[in-house]
């Protein structure tokens, strides 16, 4: 599913400054006999995009050259754990994200973990080993970070070791069914025909070039009745790309990357939307899965249609803003807000509903 979720990204490469693609340890904990790290991969989606790059160019500006991502490949740690972090245990993966954030940028650095943490908490011990608790404070500042589930199971003792992170972590509470989560949206819950063998294959795998065709087809997503698109990490990026519905300043807020509230260790921990009643913190994913999965069919098009033939989203305007930041009005209390959304318009010529 990480194969899954790196496909969706390249079609919006274009919506990011994309600094590293780091490889960490393969597999789930005690999974594989071998640990080893697979940048192979990564290397063959990157490849397949930059054959379809071009096309992407034609539809929308900002799609990086090929060569620049596959400079950016990295390899981490094959072990995970608390035991591999500290001497003598940096990594080419561990390294670039101590250069990334060493960046003179006063932008947030976003830091998406779909597999473990052990290579971010390389580069942390790092820091406070060379510069001391006032440096590992002022680089870990810069530092946004979405974590998917604590698959290296070391969160709770990097929180003690790094404290104060700006720290996102899409798992369900102890003692509930990990099935709970909330990025298992992506899959479960909600119209999950969107999720299905048939919608992939005609969206994504079959006739949209090879980029589409090294779609994998089938994960393991129990209970989802089809086993087809998991893409249980697509959520972390998610929750950083910039459609103009959330903030990353603000997870409470929510996004296409779920929702999320602040506990009293200053920690996100995943919050709840409810349908028919019943509370589930997977809905604050699934209830975009309509929006998010048209909006890939789209991007999947660009990969092989002429820019008369596709579809691109429509350019909303809010009081003059056409932006896709979240637009901040101040008021008073019994305060009358004006709100025109005037000057919107779809880049294709269809008509608009507003």
């Amino acid at each position: 599913d990480d194969q899954q979720s790196m496909i969706r990204l390249m079609v919006h490469a274009n919506e990011f400054e994309i600094e590293g693609l780091i490889a960490t340890a393969s597999g789930t904990p005690g999974e594989l006999k071998e640990q080893r790290t697979r940048p192979d991969l990564i290397r063959e989606i990157v490849a397949a995009y930059g054959q379809v790059q071009p096309q992407l160019a034609e539809h929308a500006p900002g799609f990086p050259p090929a060569a620049e991502l596959l400079a950016r490949i990295k390899s981490g740690n094959p072990n995970r754990g608390r035991d591999v972090v500290g001497d003598a245990h940096d990594t080419e993966g561990s390294r670039w994200i101590v250069a990334c954030g060493d960046q003179p940028d006063r932008r947030p650095l976003n830091i998406v973990i779909w597999g473990g943490q052990t290579d971010l908490a390389q580069a942390l011990w790092r820091v406070r080993h060379e510069r001391g608790a006032a440096g590992l404070q002022q680089f870990q500042a810069r530092l946004r970070i979405y974590d998917i589930g604590d698959q290296d199971g070391i969160f709770a003792w990097m929180w003690g070791e790094f404290p104060g992170m700006f720290y996102v972590l899409g798992q369900a509470p102890p003692g509930q069914d990990k099935r709970l989560g909330v990025y298992r949206g992506m899959y479960l819950t909600g119209d999950e025909s969107l999720t299905s063998r048939a919608w992939i294959d005609e969206h994504v795998r079959q006739n949209h070039g090879p980029l589409g065709a090294l779609y994998p087809p089938k994960t393991w997503t129990a209970p989802n009745p089809h086993s087809a698109l998991k893409e249980g990490d697509t959520p972390s990026w998610f929750f950083f790309l910039p459609n103009g519905l959330g903030d990353p300043a603000h997870p409470d807020w929510g996004s296409w990357g779920g929702r999320f509230a602040e506990n009293d260790a200053g920690i996100w921990r995943d919050a709840q939307d409810t349908l028919d009643g019943k509370p589930d913190a997977r809905l604050t994913v699934s209830r975009w899965r309509p929006v998010f999965q048209n909006e890939f069919a789209a991007r999947m098009d660009w990969c092989v249609q002429p820019r008369s033939e596709a579809n691109h989203p429509p350019v909303a305007v809010l009081n003059g803003d056409v932006t896709r930041s979240v637009l901040v009005l101040d008021a008073v209390p019994g305060q009358q807000m004006t709100l025109s959304a005037e000057g919107s318009y779809d880049p294709d010529g269809r008509p608009m509903r507003m």
